[in-house]
Parts: C-alpha cells; sequence; structure tokens
C-alpha cells in the first residue's frame, strides 16, 4: 500500500477490501461450498460402492424421482418435521416459563439458574444413554415408578407408538435449557421503566407479558426458534443412540436415513441425493422464518 502510494497512487477501497477478504472467502469456498457442490454432482450418479464393476454412470434426477416414490424416505420426512415442530414448540413453551422465573429476584437465583442448564451441559450421547437407561424396560426407573404406582410397565423404546415420544421427551429435557438461556437473556435487555411505565397504565401481571415482554421478546424468539429447528430438523445422535431408527423405521429422521444410505449400504448416490433433500429443507425452513417472523419482528 506505502509503494503504491509512493507511486502516486492510492488502492481503491473497494479493491483493498476485495484483497484482505479474499483469502477468507477462497477458504470457506474450499470448506463449506464444495462439499455442497460435490453432495449436488454425486447425487447425478449412481455410485453403489458395494459393487465397484458397476463404476458411476450419470443418472440425472433418477435418485431423486426414486426418493420420491419411496414410502420410506416419505416417513422420514414425516418422522422429522414431527419431531422438529413438537420438540420446538414445547422447548419454547418451557423455556419461556423457566425464563420467566429465573427472571425474578429471589434467594438462590444464581444457584438455581446453574442447575437448570446441567442438562444442556451434558453431550447428547451423555444425556442419550442416561435415557436409555431410564426407558430400560426391567431396571429403568420410569417403569419402576409406574410398577410402583400399579401400573404396568411399557417398553419404551421398543414400541412403535412410543419410541419416538419417547425420543422427543429426551430432547426436550436436554435442550429447553438452551431456549430458556436465549430468552432470559432477551428478557435482560428489557428495561424496567418499560414494566413501570406499564403499571402505571394499569397492566397487570399478565398484561405485561401479551403487551410488554413478548413484542420486545419478538427477535430473540425469532433467533431462538430458527436455530432449534434448524438443530432439531438435523437430529441424528440421539436417535442413533436411543433407537437406531427403529423400531421398524418409526422413530428414522432424514439424518439417519442418509447415514444408513451412506455408511451401511454404501449408496453413496442416493446418499448423496438424501443430502441435498436435507440441505434445501434447512435452506427451505430458514427462508421461512427470515422473511416471514423476521418481517414481523421489525414492524
Amino acid at each position: 500500500m506505502a509503494q503504491a502510494r509512493e507511486e502516486g497512487g492510492e488502492i481503491p477501497e473497494r479493491t483493498l477490501a476485495g484483497l484482505m477478504i479474499g483469502p477468507t472467502l477462497l477458504l470457506i469456498g474450499m470448506i463449506a461450498l464444495y462439499p455442497i457442490f460435490s453432495a449436488v454432482w454425486l447425487s447425478f450418479h449412481q455410485i453403489q460402492l458395494q459393487f465397484p464393476e458397476l463404476g458411476q454412470p450419470f443418472v440425472g434426477l433418477d435418485n431423486y424421482l426414486k426418493l420420491a416414490g419411496d414410502g420410506r424416505f416419505i416417513h422420514s420426512v414425516w418422522v422429522t418435521f414431527f419431531f422438529s415442530i413438537v420438540t420446538v414448540t414445547f422447548e419454547l413453551i418451557l423455556g419461556m416459563v423457566l425464563a420467566l422465573i429465573l427472571n425474578k429476584e429471589f434467594f438462590g437465583r444464581g444457584a438455581v439458574r446453574s442447575a437448570v442448564l446441567v442438562p444442556w451441559a451434558f453431550t447428547t450421547v451423555v444425556s442419550a444413554l442416561m435415557w436409555q437407561f431410564i426407558y430400560d424396560y426391567q431396571f429403568g426407573i420410569l417403569n419402576w415408578t409406574l410398577q410402583s404406582m400399579g401400573m404396568e410397565p411399557r417398553d419404551w423404546l421398543g414400541s412403535t407408538q412410543l419410541g419416538l415420544v419417547s425420543v422427543i421427551i429426551a430432547d426436550v429435557w436436554k435442550t429447553t435449557p438452551f431456549m430458556a438461556l436465549l430468552i432470559l437473556a432477551g428478557m435482560q435487555t428489557i428495561s424496567s421503566d418499560v414494566y413501570e411505565a406499564g403499571r402505571i397504565d394499569g397492566a397487570g401481571p399478565v398484561g405485561a407479558f401479551f403487551r410488554i415482554t413478548l413484542p420486545l421478546l419478538k427477535p430473540t424468539i425469532l433467533v431462538a426458534l430458527l436455530f432449534r429447528m434448524l438443530d432439531a430438523f438435523r437430529i441424528f445422535d440421539l436417535i442413533f443412540v436411543l433407537t437406531s431408527g427403529g423400531p421398524g423405521n418409526s422413530t428414522e429422521s432424514l439424518s439417519f436415513l442418509t447415514y444408513i444410505k451412506l455408511f451401511r449400504e454404501f449408496d453413496f448416490g442416493m446418499g448423496s441425493a438424501l443430502s441435498v433433500v436435507t440441505f434445501l429443507c434447512v435452506l427451505f425452513i430458514s427462508f421461512i422464518f427470515i422473511k416471514v417472523l423476521g418481517a414481523k419482528t421489525s414492524q
């Protein structure tokens, strides 16, 4: 830059900015964009590693057409959307309740806040193993509690009716503190003067919540919902440990089906097509949240 000035010229700001961020953009392209384009390209081919003699013929949209008529794929899409919507809804409601409680002044609030965050601090695998023991048919504390109340034990993870419910409960327990933490952080930014003005105007606790707290929390809720919805839609590890997609394929999510196609059946063409579909679904969800809810928060 100094040499350019000595020669009588200056580097334009846009050129200088491009030179400074160019290496970063190149690195991001190599790390993020290349795998995406590679997956899209592979999805247009038939690649079955267990049959290398078949080669890698170009099949166009054949993999996607097969998915459209595959009942297992359609069921995995339903499981993924059902799991995401139900878990995020419960986590938002419970997280809001926890945040309202933790936002009040009371003795030992710091200790309670730390205790509430414990489930979220656990890694998903550890949390899943703990819930696997809780759900155990013979030795689990949940069935022991039911039996002590005179009720019959249930096969929580081995039942097609209860398998997905059990996974949802485990996820809500683990991730609700994350939602509560984000909402609590948003509540901390609301000035007490706003509530004081509401009390002067005659607003009670319920009215203050619906007319002051919720409207001012809209941007925070948007971010919390977006983060959790995208994370829930890509659920894999909790299902992998608890049910492995079973019984049957009753708890098989899109991510888990992709894992099966790629690393159990070694069908990289179909697995790549599933990866692309998952990516497009995540992109669509992000678009909906940002455009629809984002527009409401700016009003």
